[in-house]
């Protein structure tokens, strides 16, 4: 029972839960002090997964990834930075593969050390690499930075393959020392301070670290239930997490475009409001060499600048040769044109040119030409009488706005693995607890039952009710049935072998009614059926002993010789009651009759086991060899057959012993009864000729008792 059952009261649930959360402020405590020193030494690498690795060593998955998720939320929500939590699944990962490994062991050996410091720092630096690739484009902002351009520069490396290899070997670093600071803290914590730390959530008698070790090794036929359960919850998550990811862009992108285009309308209205209407012609004519074009090509420039996404700010004349360029200013590195340069429409603007070239208004339009994709907003601009004599335009890059989207949903998928694998973790640890343990107990202890039906079945239908499961649903029903199907099938089986006692009881008495309706028949044998099963069975208690013959002589063998030796002489039924009960001398036709007996036995117990199925393989097969063969010789001169040495069955070369010394030491009409002695000595010159000498010998060796069996029977 204490193999299965751990004798211990398991803690509160709000003592749990205090634990827990200390651990937790522990870890983002140490997450914050590794950040800060590492800061502080102004050494490149960052430190900020140490407390991530010693809650996931002390915890398990659920505190290592709160911890992880915890930083990069924590910064994003109060503005220190933004783009944390776009790296949120890093810290998730390197809380799994740190609980997995530490779970597993392999954090007690170098090899299983370095393998996960490999691991953590290939997703620190190539999978974060990835990330930063999507946010900031060719170099990272981050410690690698200098690495990588230096990667570009010296070895001329693709900016996206020096981000990733860079990354990596600055990660090599953080993670090695990170996990030697959180192994060193574990590991310097006392045994009973770690099990503190170690949360569950038992919903029964708590199990003992061993049978839990194999109840997890047991391999089920095809997949287990926690292999189902996780690819069910990831496979879900995949189908509905990709659709709302893809989903949430869309929206984004839309409401960012649809933003832009209130915005972009905005400017274009300040634009126009700065440029005088009457001198449209006096700028695009005259130029920088106007009164006040620099001026207002300044505020255009200020106007440009307000907005990341602002990528030409510029005024057309709208005339039938095409756009007449009054002002153009663009970000730095776009092309811009003089005034008076005339740029020919757009193919995409080809329906809004009547109405420009007319001074109306178009809406906001994204095209995708000469310039790039671009949303561009016209504002017209009017003199004093009302008229348009030029449009303010704006143009919103798309790509930008693309961009920026993409940032977005990087930050809501590393947000999403976060929180799915937080939630993932949490059901698995609860359905650990309610589902998963009470089955796979239930499945084992009943195997336990299976295996010990005949050695401990009392004690195993008990570990049934001291498991105690409590779930409180479908796996507690199945328990509370199975604890009542184990009573009744305990019942059920105590019955049996009550009833199979019973049954073995009259089949031994039918034996010796038998033998002794046999016996009978022979006025001169008295008690010889039972003497010679004692023999036989001290025999083969004394080759045990001296370790002599024992792959063959099994609990089985033992039992059955022990139970058909009375049958040995069956045989002795075919013979007629006068050479059974001669006086005198047989002759050699009466010998031939008594050998018979031999022969007769086998043939009667054989017509017996042609009527009882399966009997060929129990007691009566051996009954049978003793019949056919007790009476063979080791040298081979014996009968019926004549046959010699180990051809002779086991069986019946114990029996050869024991029938022979009951002989010599019984009286029989034609002789008395030899001394103990002389008998004795006579198996030992027999010993190698007549008997097996091994078997002799053990007889010889336990001669006291035989001779205790002997004088037992006499004297009754």
């Amino acid at each position: 029972m204490d193999e299965i059952i751990r004798r211990q009261k398991t803690r509160p649930a709000y003592e749990r839960m205090v634990v827990v959360v200390g651990l937790i402020f522990l870890g983002i405590f140490l997450n914050y002090l590794g950040a800060y020193g590492a800061g502080l030494a102004g050494i490149p690498i960052y430190l900020d997964v140490v407390g991530t690795m010693v809650t996931s060593m002390l915890g398990g998955y659920v505190p290592g990834i709160i911890v992880g998720l915890s930083a990069p939320f924590i910064n994003t929500i109060s503005g220190a930075d933004p783009m944390a939590i776009s790296y949120t699944m890093l810290n998730v990962l390197i809380a799994i593969i740190t609980a997995f490994f530490h779970e597993q062991g392999f954090l007690e050996k170098a090899q299983g050390v370095m393998t996960a410091m490999i691991l953590n720092a290939f997703v620190g630096g190539v999978i974060g690499g990835i990330i930063t690739w999507f946010i900031y484009g060719s170099e990272g902002e981050d410690t690698s930075s200098s690495l990588v351009h230096g990667l570009i520069v010296n070895m001329g490396m693709k900016p996206f393959a020096a981000e990733l290899i860079g990354g990596f070997f600055v990660d090599i670093a953080d993670k090695a020392i990170c996990l030697f600071l959180a192994l060193s803290i574990v590991y310097f914590l006392p045994e009973k301070v770690r099990k503190i730390f170690k949360i569950h959530a038992w919903r029964q008698a708590p199990l003992s670290s061993e049978v839990l070790k194999n109840i997890r090794k047991k391999r089920s036929r095809q997949a287990s239930l926690r292999i189902k359960l996780v690819t069910l919850l990831t496979c879900a998550a995949f189908i509905i997490g990709a659709s709302a990811i893809y989903i949430c862009y869309l929206m984004y992108f839309n409401s960012t475009v649809d933003h832009q285009k209130l915005y972009a309308i905005g400017t274009a209205q300040v634009a126009a409001g700065m440029v005088d209407g009457d001198r449209v012609d006096e700028y695009m004519t005259l130029g920088k060499a106007s009164a006040d074009y620099r001026t207002v090509e300044s505020n255009l420039k200020k106007i440009l600048d307000s907005s990341s996404f602002n990528e030409y700010v510029y005024v057309y004349k709208m005339m039938p040769d095409g756009c007449h360029v009054v002002f153009d200013v663009a970000v730095e590195g776009g092309e811009t044109s003089s005034p008076g340069t005339v740029i020919d429409f757009d193919e995409s603007f080809s329906e809004q040119v009547p109405i420009l070239l007319a001074g109306g208004r178009i809406d906001p339009i994204v095209t995708d030409d000469t310039f790039g994709w671009l949303l561009t907003v016209y504002e017209p601009i009017v003199n004093r009488a009302g008229e348009v004599t030029a449009y303010a335009g704006v143009d919103i890059s798309m790509d930008d706005l693309r961009a920026e989207s993409r940032r977005y949903i990087v930050k809501v998928i590393s947000a999403f693995v976060g929180v799915f694998a937080l939630t993932l973790a949490i059901g698995l640890f609860f359905a650990e607890y309610h589902v998963i343990l009470p089955l796979n107990t239930m499945a084992y202890t009943a195997s336990l039952f299976t295996e010990n039906k005949e050695q401990a079945l009392q004690e195993t239908a008990e570990m049934f009710h001291e498991l105690h499961i409590i779930t409180g649903d479908e796996t507690e029903n199945l328990y509370k049935a199975f604890s009542e199907m184990t009573d009744e099938n305990l019942q059920y089986l105590m019955d049996i072998q009550k009833k199979n006692k019973l049954i073995s009881d009259m089949q031994d008495s039918l034996i010796l009614v038998l033998a002794d309706m046999v016996e009978s028949r022979d006025k001169n044998t008295g008690d010889h059926v039972k003497k010679t099963a004692e023999y036989a069975k001290l025999i083969m208690d004394e080759l045990m002993k001296e370790n002599i013959y024992t792959d063959q002589l099994t609990d089985k063998f033992r039992s059955d010789v022990y139970r058909s030796a009375p049958l040995h002489d069956i045989g002795k039924i075919s013979v007629s009651d006068v050479i059974l009960n001669k006086n005198g001398k047989l002759t050699d036709e009466e010998f031939a009759s008594m050998k018979g007996h031999t022969t007769a036995g086998a043939e009667i117990l054989d017509r017996v086991m042609s009527t009882v199925p399966g009997s060929d393989e129990g007691y009566l097969n051996e009954a049978r060899t003793m019949a056919l063969y007790h009476h063979e010789k080791w040298n081979g001169k014996g009968y019926p057959n004549g046959i010699s040495g180990f051809d002779i069955p086991l069986s019946a070369r114990i029996m050869a012993v024991a029938d022979v010394f009951d002989a010599l030491v019984s009286d029989r009409s034609y002789k008395k009864g030899f001394s103990f002695e002389k008998s004795i000595e006579i198996i030992k010159e027999s010993s190698g000729t007549h008997f097996d000498p091994l078997i002799a010998q053990a007889f010889l060796n336990a001669q006291d008792e035989a001779r205790k069996i002997m004088e037992k029977h006499y004297s009754n």
